[in-house]
């Protein structure tokens, strides 16, 4: 990798040695970042996760704490993400019928001087987790698919 190769990764200082982007010049500003995936439960999980009638309980309800916490500690999981306030954790599902699938969407916001892209993103793969943790007794086929930043 050339100079101006690393100069464009913004985790790599000029020797192309890994760093913590120093935050400290930029202004403190509102931001928000949405990410979303799909978890595809099949005719077995899918109708028992929407009736609450898992063995292992309310897996959207755990879903929705697993988000929550994992946003707030994501700076513990990605190396050199910084660890910022939260403003803001909205946590939805959406089911989707025909391909017996649901769709889990994680906004965040914050007043800082850095993104929570990777917070939301990590709330949504945790969500997805917490639900295949939840619904594998009954399906192991369950698919996370498509876990993107939407906005």
């Amino acid at each position: 990798m050339n100079q101006d190769e690393q100069h464009q990764l913004t985790h790599l200082d000029q020797d192309g040695r890994l760093r913590m982007v120093d935050v400290g010049d930029k202004a403190v500003t509102q931001r928000e970042a949405t990410a979303q995936t799909t978890i595809y439960l099949g005719p077995k999980g899918f109708p028992l996760l929407l009736a609450k009638e898992l063995k292992k309980g309310d897996a959207l309800a755990a879903a929705r704490v697993a988000a929550i916490l994992a946003v707030k500690n994501t700076y513990q999981l990605i190396p050199l993400c910084h660890n910022i306030p939260i403003t803001g954790i909205e946590v939805d599902f959406t089911p989707d019928d025909r391909r017996q699938a649901l769709e889990i969407r994680v906004t965040v916001r914050t007043q800082a001087q850095t993104g929570v892209e990777m917070e939301a993103l990590t709330g949504a793969a945790v969500a997805a987790l917490t639900i295949y943790d939840m619904c594998k007794a009954v399906d192991r086929g369950l698919v996370i698919d498509q876990l993107r930043l939407v906005h």
